[in-house]
């Protein structure tokens, strides 16, 4: 091999993507290369857009570590000279979801020894986290009530500071935790009020069991959000 096609390879190998390893959730299926059964729970590499086994894809010497403990998974990942990312597909949410890691079996067991031994230490840190998170979580629901109170000061202050609360709750996926919502951000301010109007005053919620799409019952309920929007602005209706 010539040095340019050598230090091309060597680029491209610092620039490789993480290996993905397939959880099969289909009955059905063979190794394309030794034509060995796959069946549901099998793990499986792609190649070309066929399907291997682990044997023949150079991994069935990885032991596999769920997904969940962040610590164990990233110390087990860096003492494994090969590993590889677990993912199955989810039919009801249509994606790929990540399920753990392949690591080889004596990083796993070097990364549970260090876990072991600062485990005291770590669980001190996670405890100043979270403290100084509901600190900061107890400021950021002041600072969006004023901000709510502000753009629609007639709503009722233990309606705004519901609404403050329940989208500044971490992990939620609300607004209050978008880039958008942790500014302040108005338009983001009154998507947090929509939504509680649209659950609390309004029979969105009913016209969903009933069966009605999400799109049709938000059309079917958007006046009455309006009018609520209307008398909590104030005098004047004018949106801020």
């Amino acid at each position: 091999m010539s040095e340019p096609s050598r230090s091309g390879l060597q680029e491209r190998l610092n620039k490789a993507p993480e290996l993905v390893v397939f959880e099969k959730v289909s009955e059905e299926g063979k190794c394309s290369e030794c034509g060995a059964e796959l069946v549901r729970g099998d793990y499986l590499s792609m190649e070309k857009g066929q399907p291997l086994c682990l044997v023949c894809a150079d991994l069935d010497h990885l032991v596999f570590l769920p997904a969940g403990d962040m610590a164990l998974s990233r110390r087990a990942r860096k003492r494994s000279l090969l590993s590889a990312v677990v993912v199955r597909f989810s039919r009801t949410r249509k994606r790929y979801e990540r399920q753990g890691l392949l690591v080889a079996a004596e990083a796993l067991d070097q990364a549970e020894d260090e876990c072991a031994a600062d485990a005291p230490e770590r669980a001190a840190a996670r405890a100043r986290a979270a403290i100084q998170r509901v600190d900061e979580d107890r400021e950021f629901v002041v600072a969006m009530m004023k901000e709510i109170l502000g753009q629609y000061p007639a709503c009722p202050a233990a309606e705004a500071g519901r609404i403050a609360a329940h989208t500044a709750r971490r992990g939620s996926g609300r607004v209050g935790h978008s880039a958008a919502g942790r500014e302040l951000d108005p338009r983001a301010i009154k998507l947090a009020v929509v939504a509680h109007i649209r659950h609390q005053h309004t029979n969105y919620d009913r016209l969903l069991m009933q069966g009605a799409s999400r799109l049709d019952a938000r059309i079917l309920v958007r006046e009455k959000i309006d009018q609520v929007l209307v008398k909590w602005r104030g005098a004047d209706g004018v949106d801020s």
